[in-house]
């Protein structure tokens, strides 16, 4: 049961380093390349996603008393996929089932099988990125990365971590305590690792893979049989996902149903019934607010983990590079049409304006410059289909066409930007999509207090900051700390605050209302097991 894990101890290796470091380092290529993912990969990967659809999604040994698949690509056309269904119970049951053979596994043989599934996931990365994009609305670039290789990168993050929190301390000692000129007192101690129970993971629909990995592969590594709760508008990138892992079980000797799929529908849904289930211990979750808050007041059996909603901000009190500001920020507020935990959505600006290099700029034509660099974003065509996407739910381009009504818009279409004014409520509550809100403040301090309180009170996972003063960038980053929120300091070129690095930046803090959990650090995986003890005296 530990060939994998020595076929896979390099990579394992690397991934400790990693962590350790936190410089960049990405195992798994992120360009959807034949040079790189072998000729002929792209192709096969369309292939194989088209012969997925008008199917049923086999899942052999799974437990199955129906079928259930509504899925409908936001670029058109329904996939028309059916995954199998069992009643919660039926679920918990299979997953109780499988839980003893696991726990009792070796940690060797559970980190080995879960990097040889990363791998072969990574294999069909084609797939997965097809997959994702015609279940969220990436573009095919966004999906390939976002749904294959980065999600693969958390993935075996969280795996390698789970590693160093198990093999942290031995698992047995002799202790020996002086006595004096009596004989010493001797005992030998053993610790067994005990997982903590059956898991649930509920999976979002816009970043499927990507934000469910984490908690799958840790609750797995850590010995939990995982049932995964996909969205029921993204369904197909987590099947493929537990296709791969319970046939890498089985090879290793693993039982299958460690790794089971409960699909369903928006008009039958089974979430709060595994959710309150006494066998369900751990729960992760992505999503909205509301249901967070559902899953605090009624699944207290469990250990929660979640990403929820939040209001990232951008404070600009000053631009040293103005057009290279704007640029940057445009393809933020555009990328995927702002369906993004991390998207900016408030922009702070002190009513007096700011100071750059092109000289003095009101809020007007701060909100100008923000707009013009998005037209040229998106002037072209195809650029502009590969950057937007498409709106995964007809709710957020409904909610959109709410919020234009009787607004002041700087610039109509995808994204939206408007101008909003003093304390107005919308600008300060998380609106999901391709918007975004100009909102003046009556200095720069004001800004930083407005920016800092939104993350302590609503919950924010990243907030931007421009300034040409040394000093009151100095002062604003723990103010920012402060509030549990993730900064990023006059940013331009290619990096952008959406984007989160995997063995570097850890997402999410933990620290405020947009979540509870922090991908990945030792807290995300330890609740997860135990240690128990048992001892004998020596003679």
């Amino acid at each position: 049961m530990t060939t994998f894990f020595d076929r896979h101890q390099a990579l394992l290796q690397d991934a400790r380093k990693a962590l350790a470091d936190r410089g960049f380092w990405a195992p798994f290529a992120e360009t959807p390349s034949e040079t790189i993912y072998g000729a002929g990969s792209r192709a096969a990967g369309q292939a194989a996603f088209d012969a997925l659809k008008g199917r049923p999604f086999a899942l052999p040994g799974h437990p199955e008393t129906g079928r259930a698949g509504a899925e409908v690509s936001p670029f058109g056309g329904a996939l028309d996929i059916t995954y199998p269904t069992a009643d919660p119970a039926a679920l918990i049951a299979a997953a109780q089932g499988a839980a003893k053979a696991l726990a009792e596994a070796t940690p060797q043989a559970r980190i080995g099988a879960l990097i040889e599934a990363l791998l072969r996931l990574n294999a069909r990365s084609f797939l997965i990125g097809h997959a994702t994009q015609h279940t969220t609305g990436q573009a095919f670039a966004m999906a390939f990365q976002a749904g294959g290789p980065h999600a693969q990168d958390r993935a075996l993050e969280a795996v390698a971590l789970a590693w160093e929190e198990m093999t942290r301390f031995p698992a047995q000692a002799v202790w020996e305590k002086p006595q004096g000129k009596a004989v010493a007192l001797r005992l030998e101690k053993h610790w067994t690792l005990v997982p903590l129970g059956v898991a649930l993971t509920i999976g979002c629909n816009t970043f499927p893979t990507w934000n469910s990995y984490p908690g799958i592969f840790a609750s797995l590594a850590t010995g939990n049989p995982v049932i995964v709760k996909p969205h029921p508008r993204a369904i197909l990138p987590l099947a493929l996902t537990v296709q791969v892992l319970r046939a890498v079980f089985a090879e290793a000797g693993l039982p299958a149903d460690a790794i089971l799929l409960a699909a369903d529908t928006a008009e039958a849904p089974v979430t709060q019934a595994l959710a309150t289930d006494p066998a369900v211990r751990i729960i992760d979750y992505t999503g909205g607010t509301e249901f967070g808050g559902w899953l605090r007041a009624n699944a207290r059996q469990a250990r929660l983990f979640t990403e929820e909603a939040g209001v990232n901000t951008v404070t600009i009190l000053g631009a040293p590079d103005f057009v290279e500001m704007c640029d940057n920020l445009a393809f933020s507020l555009a990328l995927y049409s702002g369906q993004m935990c991390t998207a900016p959505q408030t922009i702070l600006v002190p009513a007096g304006g700011i100071d750059s290099d092109l000289g003095h700029r009101t809020p007007d034509e701060v909100g100008r410059g923000l707009a013009d660099a998005l037209d040229r974003l998106l002037d072209d065509p195809a650029r502009a289909a590969g950057v937007l996407g498409a709106v995964a739910n007809p709710a957020t381009a409904a909610r959109m066409e709410a919020l234009r009504q009787g607004a002041r818009v700087i610039r109509d279409g995808r994204p939206m930007l408007l101008a909003a004014e003093g304390d107005d409520p919308v600008a300060q509550r998380e609106c999901f999509g391709p918007v975004a809100f100009l909102l003046p403040c009556a200095d720069a301090e004001t800004a930083l207090e407005r920016a800092t309180a939104l993350a302590r009170e609503q919950g924010a996972i990243t907030a931007a900051l421009y300034d040409t003063d040394e000093a009151r960038i100095a002062r604003a980053i723990p103010a920012f700390a402060r509030a549990g929120v993730n900064l990023s300091i006059n940013l331009t070129g290619a990096i952008y605050v959406n984007q989160s690095a995997a063995f570097s930046d850890f997402h999410v803090t933990g620290a405020n209302p947009a979540g509870n959990a922090c991908l990945t650090d030792p807290a995300f995986v330890v609740p997860r097991f135990t240690r128990a003890m048992w001892r004998r005296q020596i003679a």
